[in-house]
């Protein structure tokens, strides 16, 4: 039998309907307007597309959406002073600098300068080290999206075998830190484990983000295992595919995300969710100090 698709699409239109309802109230009984900042550096395509995709999502949910887009020659020390202005502007509740930046600005540095109070992409170590912790704060956008999708499946996350195939920054770190706070076993695999068909088959759920396409074939999954799929691959033909080889991996797990329609969409929602979240805070702390 074939598995079960889990359509991010479906449930992020879900989501963000919720989330358009939580903006309206806001705005009605607060007076409060979410507000992301958007930083796009250069004129890398991809870059672009996600950028406009983000943008529609906030305006489409009632959030106001600022995109200011700068050559490649912008400095370092100009893009950190921009990001400072809205660091200080009472009216920004999130600040997104677009991935990756031209190689003459260093990107952690940049991630470093936006407060950790508006750094709705959840990227900045502060964040971070709260996540680890368990500490209330902004949860990275791709990784929450993926926790979000296996507890729509209403299927208990304690004590599974999570397993995660990447280890980055973005998603493999932090995604496994997730579903180690909802009681899963988590084990890490990357370029250098050995022998990792033999740990991806005792997966319960198994989370793939490598950047390679189709690397996952079905001799890496076992029976009835849920398959989360980050990867997004164009190939030479123009299509997208992920890192893991759908028409093969369908055929033995019991769930699965598609690609595209996806991960994707709920990494946008959670960035709207995470504005959203921002907006909130900084309307209870005015409602206080009016009182």
């Amino acid at each position: 039998m074939s598995a079960v698709i889990i359509s991010g699409k479906e449930l992020a239109t879900e989501k963000r309907s919720y989330i358009k309802e939580r903006v309206e109230q806001l705005i009605s009984s607060k007076s409060v307007q979410p507000t992301l900042a958007v930083i796009l550096v250069g004129d890398d395509p991809a870059s672009h597309s996600y950028v406009k995709a983000k943008k529609k999502a906030c305006e489409e949910a009632g959030i106001k959406c600022i995109v200011e887009q700068y050559p490649t020659s912008l400095t370092e020390s100009e893009l950190v002073n921009r990001i400072d202005d809205f660091n200080k502007d009472c009216a920004i509740d999130g600040i997104l600098v677009q991935l990756p930046l031209p190689k003459h600005i260093n990107e952690l540095a940049i991630i470093e300068k936006i407060s950790p109070e508006k750094d709705v992409d959840g990227f900045h170590p502060i964040n971070i080290g709260r996540m680890m912790i368990n500490q209330e704060t902004f949860l990275p956008c791709t990784p929450y999206g993926i926790l979000e999708m296996i507890k729509s499946l209403k299927v208990s996350i304690t004590g599974k075998h999570v397993v995660v195939i990447g280890r980055s920054n973005i998603v493999g770190k932090p995604v496994g830190q997730l579903f180690l706070k909802e009681d899963a076993t988590i084990t890490y695999c990357h370029s250098k484990t050995k022998n990792m068909e033999e740990i991806t088959k005792r997966a319960d759920i198994l989370i793939v983000a490598v950047g390679k396409p189709n690397i996952i074939t079905a001799n890496f999954v076992k029976d009835g295992a849920i398959v989360i799929d980050v990867g997004v691959n164009r190939l030479e033909n123009g299509k997208l595919c992920g890192d893991v080889n759908f028409q093969e991996v369908k055929e033995v797990a019991s769930y699965i995300t598609p690609v595209p329609g996806g991960v994707g969409p709920m990494t946008i929602t959670m960035l709207l969710q995470n504005t959203l979240q921002s907006a909130s805070k900084k309307a209870n702390i005015l409602s206080k100090s009016s009182t």
